[in-house]
């Protein structure tokens, strides 16, 4: 998704868990980096959160199959969310952004603000879902779907 927002649609709306001093000094971009390059990235956009969503569809499908209870999907959940919340903390916000400068490269305008950053653009929000909003989201989950057996 990071690849599609970033580098093909280029869009500042799709940038908003971006910090705030990055989006004052983004530039927006009229012009498509080449043609077609919008629809791409959307395409690719729908694409991932296709993805998303059948993860999610095969986890609660599977899990009502083999009669799982709460506690089994809760597991299932927590370690879902967990696994993409750390890859996603790791990957995108520590290495792509961080180390590559993958943002600053798309959009070299933010390199001044970006300067001095030890951690990516939002740890404590990344670190709230990982803690608070994730494991309350995978109980709520969890409680729906052991109710479906």
């Amino acid at each position: 998704m990071m690849f599609a927002a970033v580098v093909f649609i280029q869009d500042k709306k799709l940038f908003s868990s971006a910090p705030k001093e990055f989006q004052k000094v983004i530039v927006p971009r009229e012009k498509e980096l080449f043609y077609g390059a919008k629809a791409i990235g959307w395409a690719l956009l729908v694409f991932s959160f296709i993805l998303i969503l059948g993860v999610g569809v095969i986890s609660v499908w599977d899990g009502v199959r083999s009669e799982y209870s709460f506690w089994q999907f809760f597991v299932r959940f927590i370690v879902i969310f967990t696994v993409y919340k750390l890859y996603d903390m790791i990957c995108f916000d520590y290495f792509l952004l961080m180390k590559f400068h993958f943002f600053q490269f798309c959009f070299p305008e933010i390199e001044d603000v970006a300067q001095g950053r030890k951690y990516g653009y939002n740890l404590k929000s990344q670190l709230i879902k990982l803690l608070i909003i994730f494991p309350a989201a995978s109980a709520l989950a969890a409680w729906i779907c052991s109710g479906l057996r």
